[in-house]
């Protein structure tokens, strides 16, 4: 756990930090070990990509809001549906989402692995067919769910629609036609709730491996991707 406890020390990201102070810096071995080893909260399982702070500032728990992107450039405003599905239903509930987008797609996959700054990089796929798309996608299930260094998005530019699953596997639908997109929500018992806060809101730390960036390199090729 030494190699771990320095990872959390020094590069923790994408949360907010009160005065810079992480909860993590002060922890025993034993109490970062127990802390990373709880995956579940009430009757919501979080993946093994993310762990929330030490304190629990957020404690993660199914439902979806409704939010807004704002372009910088443009000033337009996108309508996003933004929800958190416990990881027994996520991935079945993240298919369920790209069939209203219908059969020919365009694919970005997301990376920060070799990155420490919260940056990503992004790799593109245009028009692939979607029921080729999601049968690539089973085989990568354990890479979409685990990997914290591993996102996917998925979207039809002629509609326009995106679906995303990030880093933090939590699902993003993006464009203004997402009646569709909450009736799918709603079929996977995600409920909307505008009060709900999200594990991205504070403190919380991403976990990867060497064999998640391999399978990451496996997926890319699969996808007729060169990263």
């Amino acid at each position: 756990m030494g190699f771990l406890k320095k990872f959390l020390k020094s590069s923790y990201r994408d949360g907010d930090t009160p005065h810079g102070v992480s909860s993590f810096r002060s922890l025993s071995e034993n109490q970062l070990e127990e802390h990373m080893s709880v995956a579940r909260y009430g009757e919501f399982t979080l993946t093994d990509a993310v762990r929330p702070s030490y304190n629990l500032e957020v404690i993660p728990e199914t439902g979806y809001r409704h939010e807004w992107y704002v372009d910088a450039e443009s000033g337009a405003r996108i309508p996003v549906l933004m929800s958190s599905v416990s990881r027994e239903h996520l991935f079945d509930t993240f298919l369920s989402l790209l069939d209203p987008l219908g059969e020919s797609v365009d694919v970005v996959l997301e990376t920060s692995h070799d990155k420490n700054n919260g940056q990503h990089t992004d790799l593109y796929r245009e028009q692939i067919d979607l029921p080729v798309l999601q049968s690539i996608l089973y085989d990568f299930e354990d890479l979409l769910l685990d990997d914290g260094c591993c996102g996917i998005a998925v979207l039809n530019p002629r509609k326009p629609m995106e679906v995303q699953l990030d880093e933090h596997k939590l699902l993003f639908v993006y464009g203004h036609e997402n009646s569709e997109y909450e009736m799918a929500l709603d079929d996977n018992r995600v409920a909307c709730r505008e009060e709900i806060r999200f594990i991205t809101e504070a403190e919380h730390v991403h976990s990867s491996s060497d064999e998640f960036q391999e399978r990451f390199e496996q997926l890319c090729y699969h996808l007729g991707i060169d990263d």
